[in-house]
């Protein structure tokens, strides 16, 4: 990254402007068809009053979509007088990948959430992040980044959330992770540098990721878990001026034990899966069968687990490469 150096995104809000406010963050993108055009990523915000800021992100992978649809229908319905303090909205973080619904971004194939701290001066996809952590996350106390599993996963609904060495930011995460009142929650080792949840704790922003559904569609279990979740925790840390929320449910609370929570294809072919989401699996068990019709005089090929655990995350499509994650397991935790 190009340190010292300014972004070249501009926004069509004011930051520091009180009421509603949506427009875009404008993004210079000179090509063949347009030759000083510009990107546009949609940016709301709503502000009332001094107070603490929310930042609530979706579209950082552009094939989620109960996010992006949560965070539209905040920008419709949400009214300044509802709120104490300022939310920020970014409804479709990549957008190039969100409009194109594609996980990564069709102008550079960027994959948003590996591209921080980003580089003002690099690649559109590292561009918008250096803007998000050096911009947004930088003005946020509180964020929320929206995922689900996307094209190729679907997860059970889940709050994925880290540990801080300060004692007060990690107070504030288990905080916010059980207000957001997932059915499941699962801690993970320390991030790389490149997500966006280690961009939050570079700029001491107190951050929660949610996976909710996946597979490509809106699922409407995890959309209402999405916006209940959203809503608590706007209610929990005053944002709401009259806040009427929902109880938080119990959460079964689970972390990443090891690198063996991850089961992976090792060959070619069509998977068959032997388990499902929210079962409760043994290590060795047969976790699905890779069968190769190309070929099918070749014997199909087991697949086991290596740990035991929850099922929290599933493969969707059937066709399958070496080196395609078929499960990821979640292991019980008391905290």
């Amino acid at each position: 990254m190009v340190t010292g150096t300014r972004s070249p995104i501009t926004s069509e809000i004011d930051f520091d402007a009180e009421g509603q406010q949506v427009g875009f963050l404008r993004l210079p993108h000179s090509v063949h068809r347009s030759a000083y055009g510009w990107i546009p990523i949609p940016i709301a915000q709503i502000k009332n009053g001094d107070g603490p800021t929310l930042f609530l992100m979706s579209g950082n992978h552009g094939d989620e979509y109960e996010g992006q649809v949560t965070l539209t229908k905040l920008v419709q319905t949400l009214e300044p007088d509802a709120i104490r303090g300022r939310i920020i909205l970014l409804p479709m973080a990549n957008y190039p990948a969100a409009n194109a619904g594609l996980r990564t971004s069709p102008i550079d194939d960027g994959n948003l959430n590996r591209s921080f701290p980003g580089d003002p001066e690099g690649s559109v996809t590292q561009i918008i992040a250096h803007y998000i952590e050096h911009v947004l996350l930088e003005m946020a106390d509180f964020a929320i980044d929206l995922h689900a599993g996307g094209s190729s996963l679907h997860y059970l609904p889940t709050v994925l959330f880290g540990e801080r060495k300060d004692p007060a930011e990690n107070a504030t995460i288990l905080k916010m992770m059980r207000k957001f009142g997932a059915p499941y929650a699962c801690k993970f080792a320390r991030s790389r540098a490149n997500v966006c949840s280690s961009a939050a704790r570079r700029q001491s922003t107190a951050l929660i990721t949610v996976e909710m559904g996946g597979s490509g569609t809106v699922s409407m279990d995890s959309l209402k878990v999405a916006e209940e979740g959203v809503q608590r925790v706007m209610a929990s840390f005053g944002f709401l001026a009259a806040p009427d929320v929902v109880p938080a449910p119990s959460t079964r609370i689970l972390e990443i034990s090891s690198a063996d929570c991850f089961l992976y294809a090792a060959e070619e072919g069509l998977f068959e899966p032997r388990v499902e989401l929210g079962a409760m699996v043994q290590a060795e068990q047969v976790a699905g069968v890779v069968h190769t019709p190309q070929t099918p005089w070749k014997p199909s090929t087991e697949v086991r687990f290596k740990t035991s655990g929850l099922v929290i995350c599933k493969r969707v499509p059937a066709r399958v490469e070496r080196g395609d994650c078929l499960f990821h397991l979640g292991t019980d935790l008391s905290i």
